[in-house]
């Protein structure tokens, strides 16, 4: 089960993208059409697959594929998976996670420890930290689709604009630092990574900021 990604050698880029693909392509279809039955079926199937070692080393064998594929599909596969839950049971959720508050607290919390090296090194080593981490991201998917209608505008500001502005500082930081963060990745890995953070972290920004103004304008629109 362990395993630990090499510097010189790396997975090929096209096995990575084939897992990736195979799993987003559960998900995506998922989404657009299909029962929650069915969604927590494919959620399922994209665990399975997610957690083959295979697939794991080829997303883990780069530090941008650790960090921007394997952790967002492990987020979405546990989402969807979210969807089999019963009424009863997101009744009992929802007396803890008021306004969403607790469910975007806890996936800010499992996204900034990811962002620490240390615990990219330790996944690659421990099949402990490694069954934690991916664990953790698969449950901050289920909270933030559990949280994210019933927090609202306000408090997804917040929570966004807590997160964002902490992925960009990271994602500088990986691009400013003369030295590797991660021992078990390159350092032109790491630049690389950082640029895709920052990007990221700004293209949430406007998409969301969009989507409040356009519902802005559309309820102004309804009330004239």
């Amino acid at each position: 089960m362990t395993h630990r990604a090499t510097l010189q050698t790396p997975a090929p880029a096209t096995c990575g993208a084939r897992w990736g693909a195979t799993a987003a392509g559960l998900v995506a279809r998922a989404g657009r059409h299909a029962t929650p039955a069915h969604q927590a079926a494919a959620g399922a199937l994209a665990l399975a697959l997610l957690a083959l070692p295979a697939a794991r080393h080829a997303l883990e064998a780069s530090m941008w594929r650790h960090m921007l594929l394997q952790a967002p599909l492990w987020m979405l596969a546990g989402a969807l998976l979210l969807a089999g839950l019963g009424s009863s049971a997101r009744a009992r959720v929802a007396r803890w996670n008021a306004y969403g508050i607790t469910g975007l607290w806890a996936a800010a919390l499992v996204l900034a420890l990811l962002m620490v090296p240390r615990v990219l090194d330790l996944a690659l080593v421990s099949p402990a930290v490694e069954t934690t981490k991916c664990g953790a991201l698969a449950l901050a998917g289920a909270a933030l689709r559990l949280s994210w209608r019933p927090a609202g505008l306000v408090v997804q500001g917040f929570f966004l604009g807590n997160v964002l502005p902490m992925t960009a500082v990271v994602g500088q930081l990986y691009i400013d630092s003369p030295t590797r963060v991660c021992n078990a990745y390159l350092l032109g890995d790491q630049e690389r990574l950082g640029h895709w953070l920052v990007g990221v972290a700004a293209l949430l920004a406007v998409a969301w900021l969009a989507q409040v103004a356009w519902r802005m304008v559309m309820r102004d629109s309804a009330a004239a």
